[in-house]
C-alpha cells in the first residue's frame, strides 16, 4: 500500500502536509489525480521548498509522528508506521518567477541518490498580493464541486487530526525526544534529508499515513476548504470597494493556512494540555511535539481604568540634581459614584405618516421612561424631561446604551408599533463638551428593517451629571434651530450620512483556562463513570451597541475550540465605543465569568483621511481577574468582570475583528446579530513563536507583615501560566509545578528566579509602546516644570518651555528614524492593525514634531500661557499613541506566598521589562533595581487593610528572548562574581544561576532629617492626630517621638542608621541609592497605632572621596490608599562608613520621662542640625477674629462659649472668649497679632492650624474642631505693585491695561489721568476740544453734523418705535426676556473673539495694539455697510432697560473676587477622614469667619495696613431681606409621573417662610414669580437657605433640592451687594430705581469711605479729585435731554458706579442689577445637581431709609386670543371613491382644523360628490385660546388624567393643524392631506389655487406672523408623505385667519360655522353635491339622468317605434278587414 505525501516547507511557518489516498501496490503505476491548496498569508520567499515524498504503508499504530523543519516547526498526523521509498524536493524559486510548472521527474532515496520511481506533478503559484491567493483552474473548481462530506464525518475527521499538532524541537534535544518516544512507541528513527543539489540539508518531519478511510477524508476536508476559499476569494472579486472595505483583508488571506484547522477544531478533546506545562517542563518541552501555537500569549494590558491602579514608584530626577519620588495616586472609576442621566424629549418631526399618535419611549440600560402620547399629528409637540438615577462605578454606567424609540399609538395593555429609534452610548454623552448634547436631532432608523431610510427626526437634549458637575446651557448657535442636518445628535467627526455596516468578531480558540468547578463532583463522576473531565465549559459573549451575542458552548474544556464569528450590524460610525468581550463558564448550578475585555473602537481605527476601519488582529486577548484556585465564596470575583486590577491570570482568547461596509441592499437578514462558522487561521502566518526567558534577583525583601514572616514564605515569580506553581495548570492527568522558586536566606548570596516560556513574538509592538512612552514622559516632565515657573511667574518659564519643544521635535525625528528602518524582521506584527497603527503613529509624531517647532518660533513672554496649553493638547495625543491594543506578552506577577497561600502580590507590565538592544526600545524598568510594594488582592486592597504595605522588595527584573539572555545580567549593579552559570548565558540551554553572589559592599550611615508634617490626616475623634514617624530602609527601622493632638507636627528629629549594608558598586549605589520608606502613625493610648500615610524618598549619597555637602530639605506627598494624607519636610543623606569630613551630631535632647513615645526604648534624640534647618526670619502674623458660624452640637452639648487659637510654629493667638454664642457669635476684639520666627522660603513655613475652643464650667476645654492653612503664600501681604507710568506731553498718566468686551463701550467710555491742566484731546473724547484748568474739565458739545431732516426722521422714527413698545405694555418681564437674549449674543461674542484669539499669532505689544485698532475699524465699515442692523440694536439698548444674568452663584463670579476679599470663612473639622466624600463633608462642625495676614518685619514703609482702618464694625445689625424667585429649571422628578408639584421654602436663621399653598402642580421647570420679605440681624441669621420641596397629596413632602447663600459676606462686601445697580437711571415705571440711595448718593459714600474727594459733575464728565471722566456722544444728548436732563446728575454718578473698578487703588466692580442662577442640591445626592433656582436677594439695612414697594415679577398671564378660521373653498383634492352607477372618480371632501390638539377639533359639512376636486364650505372655525407672546407658546390647564387632582399647565407651540378627509359612511373615513401652519411663521397664502404649490413650503419664502398681521387670507397646500420622504400635493384649501383679542372677540362677535351672529352665506355648491340615498329624486336626476341622458331618450324612441310597430302589425289585419268589407 502507498501514500503520496505533499507538503511544503517555510522558513517562517510551520510545515503543511497532504497525504494522497493509499494504493493497493497491484499496480507499478500509482495514479493519484487529486488537487492540495496551500493558502498563503504572505508572499512566499526563494529559499522556501516543496517536498513531495513516497511511502509504503505498514502496520497501523496510534503514535504521534513528527520530524522538524528549517524553522523548528513541523506537522505530524496519526499514521501508521510508514517507509520512505524515496523523495522530491523543489526550490519556490523558479516557481514563482514563471507561475506555473509541470514537472516529470526520477525521486532519490536518503542518500540523495536518484531511484526508478519518477513522479509526474503540476504546480501553480499566485501571491497573496495579488487575487488574495486564489486559484480559479476550472478542473480544479470542477474538481471541487463533486466533493461532497458529511457533519459527521467533519468532526471525526477533525478529532483524528487534533493529535496531528505542529512539532517544536530543538537541536540539543534529539537525545531527550528519543526517550519519549521510546516510552510511548518503543523508539522510532530519526532521519535527516537534504534537497536535491545536496547544500542545504533539511530536518524533514516525520509523518506516517493514515488509512484508507482517513485518506478519503483527508482529501475530502482538503477539498472542501478549497471550494470554501474560493467562495471567500469570489466574494472578494465582485466588489473593489468592499474589498478597500474589508478592515482586514490579510485575515481571510489565510483563513485555512494549512491542515491547522484540525488540529484547532479538535483541541477540545486533546487529553493533553501542552501550554500550561510548568517551569520543570520547560527543557522538556523544547523536544516534545505539542508546543504549537497554542503556547503563543501576548501582553495584556488591562483597560485604563485598571493600568492606573499601580502602586508603584516613579522617580523623575530634574535638572537641579534633585530626585523626587512620588507615587500613582488610585482613581476613582472602580468607586461607585451617583450619575444622573438627564434626557428632555422636545419635539419630532418628519415622522411617517400622518395621521398617528405617537409616543417616545426613553430606556438607559434597563430603566424605561414614556413621554404622554400625542393624537393625530405626525409633528408632536413634548417638551418633557426625564432624569435616571444611578449609583455605581463609571466604568459600568458608560457601558451603558440610550435609546430613544417612537411608538405609534401606545395604549393600557399593548406596546404599540416601534416607528423609529436611536442608540448612544452614555460614554460618546459623557465626552461631549460639557456632557451635553443640547437642541440636537436624532435620526430614527427602523433596527428591523434596513432598507427603509430615515424614519423621522427627535428633538432632544441628553445630558449626564456627576457629582461636582454643573449643568451649562450652552450658548445659542449660530446654526438655525429647525435646521435638522446642521444640528443632528453625532458627535464631532461623525459624519452625518452613516451607512450600514458589519461588525464581524472571530472568536478562533483560547487556552490556559482555570477550573471553574468543585473536583468533588468530578470525583464521583470518575468513580462511577471512569472518565476524566476538564472542569470548565466556557463560552464567549460579546456586548456591543446594546446587541449581545455569544458563541457556542465547549463541555469540559481548558483549551476550547470555536472557530466562529459573531456578525453584528450597526450604524457605522457607531454612537458606542467599547466592545465587551467576556469569556464565561456555563456551568448550570453557579454560572460564573472567568475573564472580561473591553476593546476601544477609537484605538482600533482611525478616521483621518489615511485612516482605516475597526481592525483587530488575529491576535491574543489576555484576561485578568481572580486567582485561579476555584473557591465556592470568591471574594475577588468582582475582578473578573473587569472591576479592578487583575490579580491573577486567567486565560487567553484568540479573537479578530473585521468592519465590512455594507449597502442596504447586501443586507438580507432580519438579525442584528448572527453567529456562524469561520475557518480556522495560521497562527504562524501572523508570527513565529519565541522563546523568552524571563530572570529576576531579589536583592532586599523586608516590611513583611508580623503575622505572615512566622510563616514558611517564599515568592513566585510568573508570566502567564508560566511559573505558576500553584494553581496554573489544569491537566487532565497530571498536575506538576516547580519549586525552583521558593526564597532562601540571603545575605552575600541574592536569591534568582527564572521562567523560560513561549510565546508569540510580537516585541516590536511594545517597542512602539516604549518609544512613545519615553518620549511623551520626557515632555511631560518639561511641561510640569514649565508650569511651575508660570507659577512662581518665574521669567525661565519661556525658555524652558522652547527647550520642551525642541526637545520634542528631535525625539520626534530619532521615532521616525528607529520605526522606519525596523518595518520588517522579528517581532514585527503582521496584522493589518500592526501595520496601519505603526502608520497612524509615523504620521502622528511626524506631525507633532513638525508643530512643535513652529510653536517654539511663537513663544513670547506675553503668549506663553496660550502656548503652554497648545503644547499640552501635543500631550494628549501622545498618551492616546502610547498603548497598542493588541497584547503581546501577559503582565509579569510576582505573590507572597506564606504556608502555600497567596498573601500578597506585584503586578509589572511586560512592556516595562521587554529588552531590546535599542535603547529607545527597551522597557523603563529592563535591567534595573526597583522597589516594589505588596499589596492585598482584590476589594481587600480598597480598604484599610490595604493601606499597609505587605512586603518591600528590591529587585532586579529582566526579559527578553533567548536570543538575548546573554545581557540578562547586564544590568545587575557590578560587585558580583561572575560565577560559571553567568559565563555561559551566551548559551540558550545554559541554565540561569540560582543566586547572585556579591563581593563587593559598603557601609553607610544613613542620617533622616525628620524636620516637620503638615496637612495630616485627622485620625482620632477630635479631628487631630497623635503623629509620629518610622522611617524604614534595608531590615532598619526606627521611629520618631510623638507629638500629640496636631495635624502638623514639628519632630525636629535626626534618626540615624549605623552600618547600612549596601551590596554593589560606589558608582551605581550614589547613581541609585535604596529606598527609604517613612510611614506616619497615629498612637492611640487603646490598641494599635493606626496608619496615616507613607512617603518615599531616596536619600543622597556621599562617598569616601566626595566632599560633604548640606542636605536641602525637602517636601515629600504623603499617601494613603486613594488620598493624599499630608506632606512630609525631610532630608536624608547617605554618608559612607571611613570619611573624614562627616558632621558631628547635633546635641541630644532628653525627652522627659512623663512622656511616653513610641520610641521609650530612646529618650535620647538628637535635632536636626542648624545647617539643615530653613533659615528663620521676623514675621508677623495679624489675625481678623470676626466670628463663628452654624456650630453643631460637641459630645451632644452646644457651643456656648467658643474661643479661637491660632497656632504657627508653637507660637498661640487666642481671640476673646465669646460669652454666648446663641446671641452674638461675633468676638469682641477683632484685632490681634503676634511675631514669631518663620522660614525666609515659604516653601518651608510651617501651616497655620485654627482651633475652635469651647471654654466650658470648672475649668474644662473642649476641642470643637479644627481648620489646617497649609500653605501662606496666598495670606502674605506684600506692598501694591507699582502702577504702570507713561508720559505724555510731559506730564504723568497712569494707566492699566484693560480688556475691551464691548465695541460700544470702546468708543463711548473713557477714562482721562492727569495731575494738573493740561490740554489733552483723546479721539473717543465726546468733546473734540477739552480744556483742563487744574481738575475741572470745560468743553464745548459740538453741533451735530447732521442735518435737521436726518435728526427730525431719527426722532420719528424713535417715536414710532416708542408708540410700538409703549411703557404700559413693559413689564419686569420685558426686562428679562431681553436680558437674556443679550446674555446669549454675548456668550456668543465672547466665542468669536476667543476664536479670532486663537487665529491671530502673537506678536508685541505695539504690533498686538495695530491689529486692535485694524478689527475695531473693520467692525465699523461693517457698521456703515449695514445701518439697519446698527440702528436695530442701538434701539433695543436705548429703549430698553436690562439687567445681568448670571449663569452660576453670585459669589462664584471672579470679578467680585468670589466677596472674600476681606472675609474668609475656613470650615472647622472634627472627627477621622474616610476618604468618603459624605462623611468627609459631615465632619465639618461650624465655621470660623475672619482673615490673616502674614508679612515680613520691619514692616515696608509703602506697604498699606494689613487690614484697613475703615474696617466696619461686626455689631449686630438688623436687615431687611427681600428674596426674588424668578423660576426654576429642569428640576428632578419626584412624582411616579415624571413629574414633580414644586413650591419654595426660605430659612433664615429661627424664621420659615412656606410657600406650600402656590404650589405649581406638575411641573419641573415652574415659573414662580415671588418676592419675599424677611427682617433679619446679623450675624445671628446670615445663612439664607432656599428649598424646593415637592407637594404630595399622602404622607410628606420631599426636598428636592436647596441652595444656601451667606448673606453676611455680601452685606460687607467692598463691591455693594446689597441691591444691584441698574443700567439706567429712572424714577418711574418697570425699571424705577429701587435702592433707598440715589447714585449720588451711593457715589459721594464710596468717596468718602475711600478718602477721596467729592465728586464733582459736569455736562458731559464726572471729576473725582484728580481723575476725570468722560463719556460718549450719545450718552452725553440722552442724558441732557428735556425729559431727562433734571436727573443728568444721577445719570452721570449712575454710569461712574457702573466704572468704578478703573479707579486707581480703591476702585472695584459694583455689582449691578442681576439674576444669578444657583443650582440646588440634595443632601442625600450630594455634589449631584438637582436643578436650577433663577433669583435675587436684595439686602437693606433697616437704620437706613426704607426702600419702596418690591419689584412686581409675578408671572405673565397668557393674553387671551380668538383665532377665527373660515374655509372657504377647496380645489383639486384627490379622487378617492368611485361612483356607484357611473364608476367616476369622485370624493366627499370635508375640512378638519385644530388649535390645542385632537380633543379640539372642528369640521366643516361635507361637500358630496366632488367630481374635480372642488370644494365650498364657507364654514367658520373658532379656537378660543390663551397665548404668552414671550414664550410664543399656547397655554392650557387641563387634567392629565380622571384620577388627577388638579389641572396641569401644558405650554404648546402655536400651529394651527388642517387636514382634507374623504367622508365615508360604511367605512372609516379616507385621510387625503394636511397643512400645518406655525401662526409665529407661516408662508403667506397664495392669490389664486393656480400659484398655490408646494414651493410655498420651502424655508426660503416669505412668512406671516399672525400676531402683527391679524387677518391673512390666501390659498395654502394640503400634502402628504411618501415612503421616500417626498411630499406629494394632494389638495389646495382657500382660508382666511382672523385673530381676535378677547375683547374685540366680545364686541364683534361671530358664530360658528354658518350660524348667527355674521353669518357666512351658504356655498354656491353645484346641484350634484348631495347624499344619494337621502335624495332619491335629486340621485335619478343628478347620477341617472345625467350620466344616461341619452341613453334613456334613446331607449325611449326606441321603445316607442317598437310600441308603434306592434300596433301597426296588430291593427293592420282588422284595418283591411274593414277596408275589404267597407266598413
Amino acid at each position: 500500500m502507498y501514500s503520496l505525501l505533499v507538503s511544503r516547507k517555510f522558513s517562517v511557518c510551520c510545515g503543511v502536509a497532504h497525504t494522497t489516498a493509499e494504493s493497493n501496490g497491484s499496480s507499478e503505476i500509482f495514479e493519484v489525480n487529486q488537487s492540495f491548496i496551500w493558502p498563503l498569508a504572505r508572499p512566499a520567499t526563494p529559499e522556501e521548498t516543496i517536498l513531495i515524498e513516497l511511502r509504503q504503508q505498514n502496520t497501523k499504530l496510534p503514535f504521534k509522528a513528527g520530524s522538524s523543519s528549517s524553522s523548528g516547526s513541523s506537522r505530524g498526523t496519526i499514521s501508521s508506521a510508514s517507509k520512505v521509498i524515496g523523495q522530491y524536493v523543489m526550490l519556490m524559486q523558479g516557481l514563482m518567477q514563471d507561475g506555473r510548472v509541470n514537472i516529470e521527474d526520477n525521486l532519490v532515496d536518503s542518500n540523495n541518490r536518484p531511484i526508478s520511481a519518477v513522479v509526474n506533478f503540476e504546480i501553480r503559484y499566485a501571491s497573496p498580493e495579488n487575487v488574495a491567493g486564489n486559484f480559479d483552474s476550472p478542473t480544479v473548481s470542477k474538481f471541487v464541486q463533486q466533493q461532497s462530506l458529511e457533519d459527521d464525518q467533519q468532526m471525526l475527521l477533525n478529532i483524528e487530526q487534533n493529535i496531528a499538532n505542529l512539532e517544536k524541537s530543538f537541536q540539543d534535544a534529539e537525545l531527550k525526544k528519543q526517550n519519549i518516544f521510546q516510552r510511548a512507541l518503543g523508539g522510532e528513527r530519526n532521519h535527516q534529508m537534504s534537497n536535491n543539489n545536496g547544500n542545504n540539508k533539511v530536518k524533514k518531519s516525520q509523518n506516517s499515513d493514515v488509512t484508507g478511510s482517513a485518506s478519503v477524508s483527508d482529501k475530502r476536508v482538503t477539498l472542501r476548504a478549497v471550494k470554501n476559499f474560493m467562495r471567500i476569494g469570489r466574494s472578494r472579486h465582485s466588489s473593489k470597494e468592499r474589498e478597500r472595505d474589508s478592515s482586514t483583508e490579510d485575515e481571510g488571506r489565510s483563513l485555512i493556512g494549512d491542515a491547522d484547522e484540525s488540529s484547532y477544531m479538535g483541541r477540545k478533546d486533546s487529553t493533553v494540555q501542552y501550554d500550561n506545562m510548568s517551569h520543570a517542563e520547560s527543557v522538556q518541552s523544547m523536544m516534545s511535539s505539542d508546543i504549537d501555537n497554542e503556547i503563543e500569549n501576548d501582553e495584556n494590558t488591562e483597560n485604563d481604568a485598571n493600568k492606573a491602579d499601580q502602586s508603584l514608584q516613579e522617580t523623575q530626577r530634574s535638572q537641579d540634581g534633585r530626585t523626587k519620588v512620588r507615587l500613582h495616586k488610585f482613581n476613582d472609576h472602580l468607586k461607585s459614584q451617583d450619575f444622573q442621566v438627564c434626557v428632555t424629549i422636545i419635539e419630532a418631526r418628519q415622522l411617517p405618516g400622518l395621521n398617528m399618535d405617537p409616543v417616545v419611549c426613553i430606556q438607559v440600560g434597563d430603566q424605561k421612561k414614556y413621554t404622554s402620547v400625542k393624537e393625530s399629528t405626525n409633528c408632536p409637540y413634548y417638551n418633557e424631561y426625564f432624569v435616571f438615577d444611578f449609583h455605581m462605578p463609571p466604568v459600568m454606567l458608560f457601558d451603558k446604551i440610550i435609546t430613544l424609540s417612537v411608538i405609534h399609538s401606545r395604549r393600557f395593555m399593548r406596546s404599540g408599533q416601534t416607528v423609529g429609534s436611536f442608540k448612544i452610548d452614555l460614554k460618546t454623552v459623557y465626552d461631549a463638551h460639557d456632557h451635553l448634547f443640547y437642541h440636537k436631532w436624532a435620526l430614527l432608523s427602523d433596527p428591523d428593517d434596513f432598507l427603509s431610510g430615515p424614519k423621522g427626526y427627535l428633538k432632544c437634549d441628553v445630558g449626564i451629571i456627576g457629582k461636582g458637575d454643573t449643568v451649562k446651557v450652552p450658548p445659542r448657535s449660530e446654526k438655525d434651530p429647525d435646521d435638522i442636518e446642521a444640528n443632528l445628535l453625532l458627535p464631532d467627526g461623525v459624519p452625518i450620512e452613516r451607512q450600514r455596516a458589519k461588525f464581524v468578531i472571530k472568536i478562533y480558540r483560547a487556552d490556559g483556562l482555570p477550573r471553574m468547578n468543585s473536583s468533588l463532583v468530578a470525583n464521583v463522576k470518575r468513580a462511577f463513570t471512569g472518565e476524566t473531565r476538564d472542569l470548565v465549559n466556557p463560552y464567549v459573549q460579546v456586548s456591543f451597541a446594546g446587541l449581545m451575542g455569544k458563541s457556542t458552548v465547549k463541555k469540559a474544556s481548558y483549551a476550547p475550540v470555536w472557530n466562529e464569528e459573531l456578525i453584528f450590524t450597526e450604524m457605522f460610525p457607531p454612537l458606542c465605543q467599547r466592545i465587551k468581550i467576556q469569556l464565561r463558564d456555563a456551568d448550570p448550578m453557579k454560572p460564573a465569568i472567568i475573564g472580561t475585555h473591553y476593546i476601544d473602537l477609537k484605538q482600533i481605527s482611525n478616521d483621518g483621511e489615511k485612516g482605516f476601519l475597526p481592525t483587530y488582529g488575529p491576535s491574543f486577548i489576555h484576561l485578568y481577574g481572580s486567582t485561579r484556585d476555584y473557591s465556592l465564596l470568591d471574594s475577588n470575583s468582582t475582578l473578573n468582570t473587569g472591576l479592578g486590577e487583575g490579580v491573577s491570570y486567567r486565560a487567553r482568547l484568540l479573537v479578530a475583528i473585521r468592519t465590512e461596509i455594507t449597502d442596504n441592499a447586501d443586507i438580507s437578514t432580519d438579525k442584528n446579530v448572527e453567529l456562524e462558522q469561520t475557518y480556522p487561521i495560521s497562527e504562524s502566518s501572523y508570527c513565529k513563536n519565541e522563546e523568552f526567558f524571563l530572570f529576576a534577583t531579589i536583592f532586599e525583601a523586608s516590611m513583611l507583615d508580623k503575622k505572615t514572616s512566622e510563616k514558611s514564605v517564599h515568592f513566585e515569580l510568573s508570566i502567564g501560566n508560566w511559573g505558576n506553581a500553584l494553581d496554573g495548570h489544569n491537566e487532565s492527568n497530571t498536575h506538576q509545578y516547580d519549586d525552583d522558586d521558593e526564597l532562601v536566606p540571603f545575605w552575600d548570596y541574592k536569591p534568582s528566579m527564572n521562567v523560560r516560556c513561549i510565546f508569540p513574538d510580537q516585541r516590536r509592538r511594545m517597542y512602539n509602546s516604549n518609544m512613545l512612552s519615553r518620549l511623551t514622559e520626557k515632555m511631560e516632565i518639561g511641561l510640569s516644570e514649565t508650569n511651575h515657573f508660570i507659577e512662581q511667574e518665574d521669567p525661565k518659564a519661556e525658555v524652558r518651555l522652547r527647550s520642551c519643544l525642541e526637545e520634542l521635535a528631535t525625539d520626534c525625528s530619532n521615532y521616525l528614524q528607529i520605526t522606519k528602518n525596523t518595518l520588517t524582521g522579528p517581532g514585527t506584527g503582521k496584522t493589518k492593525l500592526d501595520k496601519e497603527r505603526i502608520k497612524l503613529c509615523q504620521r502622528e509624531i511626524e506631525t507633532i514634531g513638525n508643530m512643535a517647532r513652529n510653536l517654539r518660533a511663537l513663544v513670547t513672554r506675553s503668549s506663553l500661557k496660550e502656548r503652554f496649553k497648545t503644547a499640552q493638547t501635543y500631550l494628549q495625543k501622545l498618551r492616546f499613541l502610547i498603548e497598542d491594543p493588541q497584547h503581546a506578552l501577559p503582565d509579569v506577577f510576582i505573590w507572597l506566598i506564606a504556608n502555600g497561600k497567596r498573601i500578597a502580590y506585584h503586578r509589572m507590565n511586560a512592556r516595562d521589562l521587554i529588552y531590546s538592544t535599542t535603547d529607545e526600545e527597551t522597557g523603563a524598568q529592563c535591567g534595573k533595581v526597583q522597589t516594589v510594594f505588596f499589596k492585598l488582592p482584590g476589594k481587600q486592597a480598597a480598604g484599610p487593610a490595604g493601606w499597609k504595605i505587605r512586603a518591600k522588595l528590591t529587585l532586579y527584573v529582566w526579559l527578553g528572548i533567548v536570543k538575548h539572555k546573554k545581557f540578562f545580567f547586564s544590568g545587575l549593579p557590578r560587585g558580583f562574581e561572575l560565577s560559571q552559570d553567568l559565563r555561559n548565558a551566551e548559551r540558550p540551554r545554559a541554565l540561569a544561576p540560582t543566586n547572585i553572589h556579591y563581593l563587593e559592599k559598603h557601609t553607610f550611615q544613613l542620617r533622616a532629617h525628620i524636620y516637620q508634617a503638615r496637612s495630616l490626616i485627622g485620625s482620632d475623634a477630635s479631628g487631630l492626630s497623635d503623629p509620629y514617624a518610622t522611617v524604614f530602609i534595608s531590615e532598619f527601622s526606627k521611629t520618631t517621638q510623638v507629638i500629640e493632638e496636631t495635624l502638623s507636627p514639628t519632630w525636629d528629629e535626626l534618626l540615624v542608621f549605623d552600618d547600612v549594608l549596601v551590596y554593589g558598586a560606589k558608582e551605581e549605589i550614589q547613581r541609585d541609592p535604596p529606598t527609604v520608606v517613612i510611614e506616619i502613625y497615629d498612637q492611640d493610648k487603646v490598641g494599635k497605632s493606626e496608619f496615616i500615610g507613607r512617603a518615599i524618598a531616596k536619600p543622597k549619597v556621599k562617598l569616601k572621596e566626595n566632599p560633604y555637602k548640606t542636605p536641602i530639605l525637602e517636601w515629600f506627598e504623603i499617601i494613603r490608599g486613594n488620598d493624599s494624607a499630608g506632606e512630609l519636610l525631610a532630608a536624608f543623606e547617605m554618608l559612607e562608613i571611613g570619611s573624614n569630613d562627616l558632621p558631628a551630631l547635633t546635641e541630644p535632647k532628653y525627652i522627659p520621662v512623663d512622656v511616653k513615645g513610641a520610641n521609650s526604648q530612646h529618650p535620647i534624640i538628637f535635632p536636626v542640625p542648624r545647617d539643615v534647618r530653613p533659615h528663620l526670619a521676623r514675621f508677623r502674623i495679624e489675625v481678623l477674629f470676626w466670628g463663628l458660624r452654624d456650630l453643631k452640637r460637641v459630645h451632644f452639648m452646644s457651643v456656648d462659649k467658643p474661643r479661637i487659637d491660632v497656632e504657627c510654629s508653637g507660637n498661640i493667638l487666642s481671640s476673646s472668649i465669646i460669652q454666648n454664642a446663641k446671641k452674638n457669635p461675633n468676638f469682641a476684639n477683632m484685632l490681634k497679632f503676634f511675631d514669631l520666627e518663620l522660614p525666609v522660603e515659604e516653601t518651608y513655613a510651617p501651616p497655620i492650624t485654627i482651633r475652635c475652643v469651647d471654654c466650658r464650667s470648672f475649668g474644662r476645654y473642649t476641642l470643637v474642631g479644627t481648620h489646617q492653612i497649609t500653605s501662606i503664600h496666598k495670606y502674605m501681604h506684600r506692598p501694591a505693585p507699582r502702577e504702570s507710568v507713561s508720559k505724555q506731553n510731559g506730564h504723568i498718566i497712569l494707566s492699566s491695561d484693560k480688556t475691551i468686551t464691548n465695541e460700544e463701550q470702546q468708543q463711548q467710555q473713557q477714562l482721562l489721568i492727569t495731575t494738573d491742566g493740561t490740554r489733552l484731546q483723546r479721539t473717543s473724547s465726546s468733546c473734540e476740544n477739552l480744556t483742563l484748568y487744574g481738575a475741572a474739565c470745560v468743553g464745548k458739545v459740538m453741533k451735530k453734523s447732521t442735518s435737521k431732516k436726518k435728526h427730525l426722521q431719527q426722532m420719528s422714527d424713535d417715536s414710532m418705535e416708542q408708540e410700538d413698545d409703549d411703557d404700559e405694555t413693559k413689564d419686569w418681564w420685558t426686562k428679562y426676556f431681553l436680558s437674556y437674549e443679550k446674555l446669549i449674543e454675548s456668550t456668543k461674542g465672547s466665542s468669536q473673539r476667543a476664536y479670532e484669539s486663537l487665529c491671530i499669532s502673537p506678536v508685541n505689544d505695539g504690533e498686538h495694539q495695530k491689529r486692535r485698532f485694524t478689527l475695531i475699524s473693520k467692525s465699523k465699515i461693517v457698521q456703515k455697510i449695514s445701518p439697519k442692523h446698527v440702528a436695530k440694536t442701538q434701539t433695543k439698548v436705548k429703549n430698553f432697560a436690562t439687567c445681568e444674568i448670571f449663569p452660576h452663584e453670585l459669589e462664584a463670579q471672579s470679578e467680585y473676587n468670589y466677596f472674600k476679599e476681606w472675609l474668609l470663612s475656613f470650615p472647622l473639622y472634627r472627627g477621622k477622614k474616610t476618604g468618603d466624600s459624605m462623611e468627609d463633608e459631615n465632619r465639618i462642625v461650624g465655621y470660623f469667619k475672619g482673615s490673616i495676614k502674614v508679612y515680613r518685619l520691619p514692616v515696608d514703609k509703602t506697604m498699606e495696613p494689613a487690614f484697613a482702618p475703615s474696617l466696619p464694625l461686626n455689631d449686630p445689625i438688623h436687615v431687611l431681606v427681600r428674596v426674588y424667585i424668578v423660576k426654576a429649571t429642569d428640576l428632578h422628578p419626584m412624582d411616579l409621573n415624571g413629574k414633580a408639584d414644586p413650591y419654595v421654602v426660605l430659612q433664615l436663621g429661627g424664621k420659615k417662610i412656606s410657600d406650600k399653598d402656590n404650589y405649581v402642580s406638575k411641573q419641573l421647570n415652574p415659573v414662580f414669580g415671588k418676592c419675599f420679605e424677611i427682617e433679619c440681624c446679623f450675624p445671628q441669621d446670615s445663612m439664607l437657605t432656599v428649598q424646593i420641596f415637592d407637594w404630595d397629596l399622602v404622607g410628606s413632602d420631599d426636598l428636592i433640592g436647596e441652595t444656601k447663600i451667606d448673606l453676611e459676606n455680601r452685606f460687607y462686601s467692598k463691591h455693594r451687594a446689597l441691591c444691584g445697580l441698574s443700567k439706567k437711571y429712572e424714577d418711574t415705571g418697570y425699571n424705577a430705581w429701587r435702592d433707598p440711595m440715589k447714585p449720588t448718593q451711593i457715589l459721594l459714600k464710596l468717596c468718602k469711605d475711600n478718602k477721596l474727594e467729592n465728586p464733582h459733575y459736569f455736562q458731559d464728565r464726572v471729576v473725582i479729585g484728580r481723575y476725570c471722566m468722560t463719556f460718549g456722544k450719545d450718552e452725553v444728548i440722552a442724558w441732557n435731554s428735556p425729559t431727562t436732563c433734571k436727573y443728568r446728575d444721577e445719570h452721570l454718578a449712575l454710569a461712574v458706579l457702573h466704572r468704578w473698578e478703573e479707579i486707581p487703588r480703591v476702585g472695584c466692580k459694583i455689582v449691578p442689577e442681576h439674576i444669578e442662577s444657583r443650582p440646588i442640591y440634595n443632601p442625600e445626592k450630594p455634589g449631584i445637581e438637582q436643578g436650577k433656582l433663577e433669583m435675587w436677594v436684595d439686602l437693606f439695612p433697616m437704620d437706613m431709609p426704607l426702600p419702596g414697594p418690591p419689584v412686581d415679577i409675578s408671572p405673565r398671564k397668557p393674553k387671551s386670543y380668538e383665532l377665527r378660521v373660515v374655509i372657504w373653498n377647496t380645489d383639486d383634492v384627490v379622487l378617492e371613491d368611485d361612483a356607484f352607477f357611473s364608476g367616476e372618480k369622485m370624493s366627499d371632501i370635508y375640512v378638519k382644523g385644530w388649535l390645542k390638539g385632537p380633543q379640539d377639533v372642528q369640521s366643516t359639512d361635507i361637500h358630496y360628490r366632488s367630481l374635480t376636486g372642488e370644494g365650498n364650505f364657507n364654514w367658520r372655525f373658532i379656537f378660543p385660546f390663551e397665548y404668552l407672546a414671550a414664550e410664543e407658546r399656547i397655554v392650557l390647564s387641563r387634567k392629565e388624567s380622571l384620577f388627577s387632582w388638579d389641572e396641569t399647565e401644558v405650554k404648546i407651540p402655536a400651529r394651527l393643524e388642517l387636514q382634507v378627509w374623504d367622508a365615508d359612511h360604511f367605512s372609516a373615513d379616507d385621510f387625503l392631506g394636511a397643512i400645518s401652519l406655525n401662526l409665529t411663521r407661516f408662508p403667506r397664502g397664495a392669490k389664486n389655487s393656480k400659484l398655490c404649490s408646494l414651493d410655498m413650503l420651502k424655508s426660503d419664502v416669505p412668512t406671516v406672523n399672525i400676531f402683527k398681521q391679524k387677518r391673512v387670507r390666501g390659498w395654502w397646500p394640503f400634502f402628504i408623505k411618501k415612503e421616500n420622504d417626498e411630499m406629494e400635493l394632494t389638495g389646495k384649501v382657500e382660508a382666511e385667519i382672523h385673530l381676535l383679542s378677547k375683547e374685540e372677540a366680545e364686541k364683534n362677535q361671530a358664530g360658528f360655522g354658518r350660524n348667527e351672529p355674521d353669518a357666512l352665506e351658504k356655498p354656491n355648491r353645484p346641484d350634484a353635491s348631495f347624499m344619494w340615498f337621502l335624495n332619491p329624486l335629486k340621485s335619478i336626476r343628478y347620477i341617472i339622468w345625467h350620466n344616461y341622458k341619452w341613453k334613456i331618450i334613446k331607449a325611449l324612441i326606441f321603445l316607442c317605434i317598437a310600441f308603434m310597430i306592434l300596433l301597426f302589425f296588430y291593427s293592420i289585419p282588422g284595418y283591411t278587414v274593414k277596408k275589404l268589407i267597407g266598413a
